[in-house]
């Protein structure tokens, strides 16, 4: 049987509501294999009672008729490691491009490398501090001999989480990717979509489940915790997204015959929230959005969530209490890591149902 999450008195208005006690070692500093071999969090709103599954499982939870909505965005090797002028090591993350040979970029050590000064990649590679943007990020420009994609493909390392207390290695390259990527633009993948495997995708089509895809490019400021008190002082990061009137379409006919839509990842939810109306109708959508779901607000555009577990006062946290309820979310984290749950980017699964 299930064990039942006791309802706490509710809260959820403040950042430090979503604070919560993490033992360094239940932090993932590698996935486990293979991908759907995670462990799943089953987390059940109508009641608050919890079961512990493996993701494969998953299988078994989601009716025929029913769709998952994966977030097809590619992880790039945004992460350059190269030496300023002087000689000392500087670090640089492209963000996203901004025309041509320009990226906007987070380097380190800032406060030494201004514009107009130089960082060295490779002899046929250099990054030029070209300007300074209001949000104090770089726009810098890539100088090399060959295709700039290609180039940074070539010397550039996977961007792993700053919680991830390690070098990238080559395992990463395919491992911080999920099965079904295409669309590159990420500096982050979205972790709840890298638990599956081409097997389980093909088990979840036999079972008559639906596949609908969208995109939301991942910045590194998916990562960046609230630190006002109140999070209606937080400025949202934005982030490139886009809905098709393919997948507009199928996911409002899935709805209006009954049955469910299972959100793959809050990249998806993100994305999905902010082209729904008011009715909970989804429409085709292109741009940027900086869309910050948290309590109270009502979430329209899905009716199942699968997600990893997140880091302790951010948004993302903030996201799965307006979904799932603020008391549910914590409870179910104070669970998890009470029997050792894996957590972040490389860890275990919840899915909301």
């Amino acid at each position: 049987m299930p064990d039942s999450i006791d309802a706490i008195p509710q809260q959820g208005t403040r950042t430090s509501d979503y604070d919560y006690e993490l033992p360094e070692e239940r932090i993932a500093q590698r996935p486990v294999e293979p991908r759907d071999a995670s462990r799943l969090l089953v987390v059940d709103r109508r009641d608050g009672s919890v079961a512990h599954r493996t993701f494969r499982d998953i299988a078994e939870l989601i009716p025929a008729g029913d769709a998952i909505v994966v977030n097809t965005t590619k992880v790039f090797r945004a992460r350059l490691l190269g030496h300023r002028e002087s000689g000392g090591p500087a670090e640089i993350l492209l963000l996203r491009p901004v025309n041509g040979d320009h990226y906007e970029a987070m380097i380190h050590p800032g406060g030494k490398l201004r514009p107009g000064r130089v960082v060295t990649i490779a002899p046929d590679f250099r990054v030029e501090i070209v300007d300074t943007t209001p949000r104090r990020t770089r726009i810098v420009r890539l100088h090399t001999n060959g295709d700039v994609a290609g180039t940074i493909e070539r010397y550039g390392h996977v961007p792993l989480p700053p919680y991830i207390e390690r070098a990238d290695e080559s395992g990463d390259i395919a491992r911080y990717q999920t099965v079904y990527a295409e669309t590159v633009g990420s500096v982050a993948a979205p972790t709840a979509g890298l638990h599956f495997t081409p097997d389980l995708l093909d088990t979840l089509r036999a079972r008559g489940v639906e596949m609908a895809h969208v995109v939301l490019h991942v910045g590194a400021g998916t990562f960046r915790p609230v630190s006002d008190e109140d999070p209606s002082q937080h400025v949202m990061h934005e982030e490139w997204c886009e809905v098709t009137s393919d997948t507009a379409q199928q996911l409002n006919a899935v709805r209006a015959r009954g049955n469910r839509v299972w959100a793959i990842g809050t990249t998806t939810v993100r994305t999905l929230e902010t082209a729904t109306d008011v009715h909970g109708v989804l429409h085709p959508f292109s741009g940027e959005t900086n869309i910050f779901l948290r309590p109270p607000a009502t979430i329209r555009g899905i009716d199942k969530l699968v997600t990893n577990f997140h880091l302790p006062k951010s948004t993302l946290i903030m996201l799965v209490a307006a979904f799932a309820g603020y008391d549910l979310t914590m409870q179910a984290y104070r669970t998890a890591v009470a029997e050792n749950y894996r957590f972040y980017s490389y860890g275990d699964a919840m899915v909301v149902v």
